[in-house]
This record gives C-alpha cells, structure tokens and sequence, in this order.
C-alpha cells in the first residue's frame, strides 16, 4: 500500500511538473493559430522589421512597438539595477539586525503596490518633472545632443515609462539579491579578514563572487516584471506608434498595445490577428530573453565554481 501511495503521488507530482513545463508551449500555440492569418498574409520577418502601423490599410509592422518595449524595459534595468544591489549589500553586510529587519517588509511592501498606483504616481509626479524641469534644462545645457532632445514637450517619455518601472522593480531585486549575499557563508568572510582584506575587500572579492549567479538571477527576475508590465508602463509612455530617438520620445511597448486596443478595435479586419500576433511576438522575446539571461547565469556559476 505504501508503495502504490508513493508510486502514485510521484505521478501525480510528475504530471504537474510536465503541465508546468508544457503551459507555455500551449499558449504559444494558441496565439499562433489566432495570428496566423495575418502570418499567411505578412511574413513574420516583415512584421517584425516594418515601422508602418496602418491597421485600416492593414499595415502592421511591429518594430516600434519592439523597440519601445526595449528602450523602456532597458533603461529601467540601467537605473535600477546598480540602486539595487548597493542595498542589497548594505543591507546583508552593514546594517545592524534591527535595522535590517524594520527595512525588509517595508521592501517586501513595494512589491504588493498595485501596478496601476505606480502608474498615477507617474503620471502626476513623474511626468510634470520631466514636462517643467528636466526637458527645459537639458534642452539648455546640452543643446546639441539628440539623445535629449525632442518634438514631444509633454513629459510622457521612455524616461517617465523607465523611471516607473525601476521603481516597480526595485524590490524584486532588493529583497532576492540580499538574501543570496546574506546566505553566503561566514566562514569564506573570516577566511578573507584572517588574511588582511579589508571589509569591502572581502566583499567585492569573496562574497560578490560568491553570490554571483543568485545576483544574477535576482536581475533576470526583475527584468522579467519590466518587460511584461503593462498598466502602470501605458499611464506614462505616451502611446505613439513610432521609434523614439531621445529619452523624452513618447513609446509605444507591445503590451501596452495589446492593452489599449484589443476588444474595441475588432471592426478592423485582420486587426484581431495583428493584436494576437504582437502577444506571439511579445511571448517569443521573452524567451529569448531569457535563454539569453540563463546562458550568461550558468556560465557565471561555471566561473564562480
């Protein structure tokens, strides 16, 4: 009896682990069979390198939406990720206990913000500093320099979208981050301080090296909320079909057109598809993505080890 128990539960535990592991490939295959008549008509090669969106004329290129998606979700990683890991190691190496146990649920409380109150946030913070001071004073101080300037003075910018997604990922990072450098055993930093290293020595040289691929693997994560962030991203973008050449540009990510559009614009044809076709396309980078961001974890623990 405790055998066929045990031969059971291990099946039971077996199939969900392949449900799991096949529940993306079931959704792509859904968006597929819903986007494939625009795939019949537009080759997805087109789709993805064409910049004209013209759903009457049944146009749909997909590349400013791509790069929207990138420069967003890029530019949140760049100002989010150094913040992030100097707390973390404050945090796991400098902060007295007390302190740092008032700090972490203050943390873990960012992450429970609804996406829709990041939003607001920026809307009516975010976006008026960029409209009335950092657009007027970059424009003077570096007149000549395209990636800060642009036609569009209204504030909802790429910067205003990576802004408020730094924000919204900074406890994903924080809190995964200080936990791999806190787990970190005592003993490779009394090892190091017995040789002479100075306490940040030991850190950079010994605990750093050590949490590696955890520190990593905090930054997949937290890239993997921006990139799919939809509501809070779509407050303050500006929502324009176009490539954005500066910082102030309005952007246009792929979820936040899917977001916008679907269930009003089903009068067009083809339209129905091209939207299915973006979360297709949406779906796929980040996949790619994130063998890309696993590749570069296993070969830091190669190199850790």
């Amino acid at each position: 009896m405790r055998q066929r128990q045990e031969r059971f539960s291990e099946w039971v535990m077996g199939a969900l682990t392949a449900f799991s592991a096949l529940l993306t490939l079931f959704i792509a295959i859904a968006l597929w069979l819903r986007a494939r008549p625009l795939f019949e008509i537009t080759p997805l090669g087109q789709l993805l390198t064409s910049s004209a969106w013209r759903p009457l004329q049944k146009e749909f290129g997909f590349l400013p939406f791509i790069v929207g998606s990138a420069a967003v979700t890029g530019l949140a990683m760049v100002l989010a990720v150094p913040p992030c890991l100097l707390c973390a190691i404050y945090l796991a190496e400098y902060a007295p206990h007390r302190l740092r146990e008032a700090v972490k649920p203050l943390i873990d409380l960012l992450a429970g913000i609804p996406s829709v109150v990041y939003g607001l946030w920026g809307a009516l913070m975010i976006v008026p500093f960029i409209r009335d001071i950092l657009i007027p004073w970059s424009q003077n101080i570096f007149p000549n320099m395209p990636l800060l300037q642009t036609q569009n003075p209204t504030g909802y910018s790429i910067l205003a979208g990576g802004i408020v997604l730094a924000a919204m990922v900074f406890p994903v990072i924080i809190s995964t981050a200080e936990e791999v450098i806190y787990a970190v055993p005592g003993g490779l930093r009394e090892a190091a301080l017995a040789l002479g290293a100075t306490r940040w020595q030991t850190i950079k040289g010994v605990v750093l090296r050590r949490a590696l691929p955890g520190i990593l693997a905090s930054v997949i994560l937290g890239f993997s909320r921006a990139f799919g962030e939809t509501m809070a991203v779509m407050m303050v973008v500006g929502n324009v079909p176009q490539i954005p050449r500066s910082l102030f540009d309005a952007g246009y990510p792929l979820s936040a057109l899917i977001a916008n559009n679907y269930g009003e614009m089903m009068s067009i044809p083809m339209y129905d598809a091209a939207l299915l076709a973006a979360a297709f396309i949406l779906l796929l980078l980040v996949l790619v993505f994130t063998i890309i961001a696993r590749l570069f974890l296993l070969q830091a623990i190669r190199r850790a080890a």
